[in-house]
């Protein structure tokens, strides 16, 4: 899944100052100022965690002087989908989301690695649980933001005791917010007892992901995920990853489901996703992961990686739009 983003958050990771009252923000069909766009009380979202979003990174090249945004078309057209569950369309192409979105960046004069948040939700300022019958509105944030959890050293992990809520409950493959709440006492839980970041299972006690990120292990050289029937978000840098994986490290992915004993006798493992781009995990439950420290074949993934997303490699430039 994905990740919770605030102005102050990317200040403590490492992004310059911001002004986020002072920023613009496109709200309903508008450019206006975050500090005057303002959302009723009784908005039928904060109360019923009835929206849908995404988390979108953009990378500041200071080479090329450019800011590249990464899978801006899929992620739009995963909220789109997301939005289809709980009933609610956008009213904008991906074109024009991604248009607006290149137009979001220049007005903020974003020239850092950056974060932006798209937002599809109920409006409607009534009480009443239900899905239908209630108006919707969007906006779209830009933030700076630095890195989200440690991708050089690796991270360590616990399984939590939370378990990963199942697709007839709430379905993790849709960026809902009221879902999040799984992974943030998940995620409370493994910081309050001295880990980085929990693992959740399913409810018949496979792997299914991390709070807010995919997982991968690597076992005799192959790599092995979970399938997206494990209630896992279907995620874009998942899918990145599995291309590099094949593509230049003609390695094999396979999906399917893995044990939790599986984790502790991997040579490899990590964890993915937007915001925590390629997270090398390097021990799990206090036993370390290989020799507890970045693994090679992710340490080469990692490299890929901040080519493509960057500007460097080529060969995926249809991963990526310039926005100056």
């Amino acid at each position: 899944m994905s990740e919770s983003v605030t102005a102050q958050s990317a200040k403590s990771k490492g992004a310059s100052k911001y002004d986020l009252l002072n920023s613009t923000v496109f709200f309903n069909g508008r450019f206006q100022k975050y500090a005057e766009t303002k959302i009723g009380l009784l908005t039928h979202a904060l109360h019923y965690g009835t929206a849908v979003f995404e988390g979108i990174r953009a990378y500041w090249n200071e080479d090329h002087k450019q800011l590249y945004v990464l899978h801006s078309r899929p992620h739009y057209e995963r909220l789109r989908a997301s939005g289809k569950i709980l009933l609610m369309d956008l009213q904008w192409s991906t074109d024009e989301l991604v248009d607006v979105t290149l137009e979001l960046l220049r007005m903020n004069n974003i020239r850092e690695d950056a974060y932006i948040r798209p937002i599809l939700y109920k409006s409607s300022e009534e009480i009443g649980v239900r899905l239908h019958g209630l108006s919707c509105s969007f906006a779209i944030i830009v933030v700076p933001l630095g890195p989200y959890v440690d991708v050089d050293s690796g991270i360590s992990c616990c399984i939590s005791s939370w378990t990963r809520i199942d697709d007839n409950m709430m379905p993790a493959r849709a960026k809902i917010t009221g879902v999040y709440v799984n992974s943030a006492l998940a995620k409370t839980e493994a910081i309050q007892n001295g880990y980085d970041e929990a693992i959740l299972l399913t409810m018949d006690g496979h792997v299914s992901e991390g709070t807010g990120e995919n997982i991968f292990i690597v076992r005799d050289g192959e790599f092995i995920t979970p399938p997206v029937s494990d209630n896992i978000l279907e995620g874009i840098t998942r899918k990145s990853v599995k291309i590099l994986v094949r593509d230049e490290l003609g390695a094999t992915v396979i999906e399917r489901p893995i044990d939790r004993t599986e984790l502790y006798i991997a040579d490899e493992v990590f964890l993915c996703g937007t915001a925590a781009q390629i997270s090398p995990v390097t021990s799990i439950d206090k036993r370390l992961v290989g020799d507890g420290k970045v693994g090679p074949l992710t340490k080469k993934l990692q490299d890929l990686y901040f080519s493509a997303v960057k500007g460097y490699n080529l060969k995926y430039k249809d991963w990526i739009v310039s926005v100056y």
